[in-house]
């Protein structure tokens, strides 16, 4: 029922927002599962979703940021599944809940200061190594964990169509802060709850 409930909310957010559906899924899973065991589902799921933004944004793709930026996730997931074969799991939580709240306090400052940030080449190239080293370090693909991805695929397209069509209704900026804070408060509940 968890994992059911945890793919409705992250893809609404998904579709809401087109991001943060990875900091949902396991933020609310990661109170009761090893991340061994969310992260791979999520990895699935969000493939077709990807896809589907994607296709619907076709419009706004720069090529020029996301080919390098997907090249550095693939090298950075390498050293993260060494480390998933070598490391505490409760530390892992740990640090997903501090790069949660990180996340969250860039993203609030990039809403509530109005100035526009000059993107960089370097902390883009930072963004890709750090993705890439979470994707490997909660991303081995099972055959179980397939399964259960499979049969989560209706719950995801459920959550990403209510979150897009619910995007048209509701404003995106108030919707963003919302999302931000949950995200932060989450990523401090995660790291309160495994010390």
């Amino acid at each position: 029922m968890w994992l059911v409930i945890a793919t409705l909310c992250a893809f609404f957010v998904k579709g809401l927002c087109g991001f943060a559906n990875t900091l949902v899924f396991t933020s609310i899973l990661g109170f009761t599962t090893d991340n061994i065991n969310i992260s791979p589902v999520e990895l699935v799921l969000g493939y077709p979703s990807n896809i589907i933004v994607a296709w619907k944004e076709k419009k706004h793709i720069d090529w020029r940021i996301c080919l390098p930026l997907g090249a550095l996730v693939i090298g950075g997931s390498l050293p993260g599944i060494l480390l998933l074969k070598n490391a505490d799991v409760r530390i892992i939580k740990i640090v997903f809940g501090f790069v949660v709240v990180a996340i969250g306090v860039e993203m609030l400052l990039r809403e509530y200061t109005k100035i526009a940030f000059k993107e960089s080449k370097i902390v883009l190239a930072l963004i890709g190594v750090l993705s890439g080293l979470l994707c490997g370090l909660y991303g081995i693909i099972t055959p179980e964990t397939l399964k259960s991805a499979i049969l989560l695929v209706p719950a995801m397209l459920l959550g990403l169509f209510l979150g897009m069509k619910s995007g048209t209704v509701l404003k995106e900026e108030t919707v963003k802060k919302v999302v931000i804070v949950a995200l932060m408060l989450s990523g401090v509940a995660l790291v309160i709850n495994n010390f």
